[in-house]
Parts: structure tokens; sequence; C-alpha cells
């Protein structure tokens, strides 16, 4: 799973304007201390655009800080495996009523490199560096990835957090 995001400010300016003006955009800006530029490379516990369903039940665009906290990590969690989604105590409540999409130009992955004449072992190819690799939907310059999100309190306020 990705662990940092891009968002293209030129692509995504419309979602990031209308975002920005928000009230309660700021508001978690100011609680949290973090920026709402929310465009180049986005990292866990950054304010991004998600979309989820408003209280009607209809798509809407929030910001949502990236990750889930808890107790056992000093760190946001931000990856939820598919196969155990519906049954681990962090994601399950999620995984059954709150399900939401994040906007992206693309996300990144690393990996190691395949060359067409690699002869290396298995121990030099895991001993080679790592690269970033920046994937995105073909011929198109958003890519939207699945997630969850819940409410968590911070600083005196119910932060929605995917």
């Amino acid at each position: 799973m990705c662990m940092s995001l891009r968002i293209e400010p030129k692509e995504m300016a419309e979602v990031l304007i209308k975002i920005r003006k928000m009230s309660f955009a700021q508001e978690m800006s100011i609680k949290l201390g973090k920026s709402l530029i929310m465009s180049g490379d986005l990292f866990p516990s950054d304010i991004s655009p998600v979309l989820a369903p408003n209280k009607y039940g209809q798509m809407a665009i929030f910001p949502m800080a990236w990750g889930f906290t808890h107790k056992a990590s000093s760190k946001p969690l931000v990856n939820c495996r598919v196969e155990t989604a519906d049954t681990k105590v962090l994601w399950k409540d999620s995984w059954y009523r709150r399900r939401c999409v994040i906007p992206a130009s693309w996300y990144y992955e690393w990996g190691y490199p395949v060359y067409e004449d690699d002869s290396r072992s298995m121990k030099e190819h895991r001993n080679t560096k790592k690269a970033k690799f920046a994937i995105q939907t073909e011929g198109s310059d958003r890519t939207y990835i699945a997630g969850l999100y819940r409410y968590e309190e911070h600083s005196g306020m119910q932060v929605p957090m995917f």
C-alpha cells in the first residue's frame, strides 16, 4: 500500500479551492497544526480532500486527516488489508459503515527495479535500493483510491480520519 499520494494543484484546483474555503477545514488546520495546501506529495497525518457520503447520503467532498491513530503506534495507521478489514477491531466498524474515496493525481509504491536481462541472485536483487514508482490510471489525470474513515477526538474537535 502507498505511503504517499501526489495531488497536482493544476489538475485538482477546483476541489482544492472548495475545500480550502470550508470553515471546518480551516478549523481542522489550526487545531491539528496542519497545512491546507493539500497539493504536492501528501503523507500520513496530512489533510487531504476525500469523497464520502454527506448526512443525506449524497457524495460530497470533505477535508480529512490521513491515518487512524492507535495507542500501540506513535505513527498514524494507514494500511488496511482487505482480507482482515471486517475482523480487525481498528477497521471493522469503518469497513461496514464508513467507506470513502480519495482522489489523487497518483500514489507511490516502492519496489525493486526489474531489468530485462536481470541475472542477479535473489539476495543481490533484495540488496538493491528500492525505487519509487508513481502509479496512475492510464489516460487520466486522476486516480481514485478506496478508503475507510472514522471520527477521532483531536484538540477538542471531532476530526474525520481516513
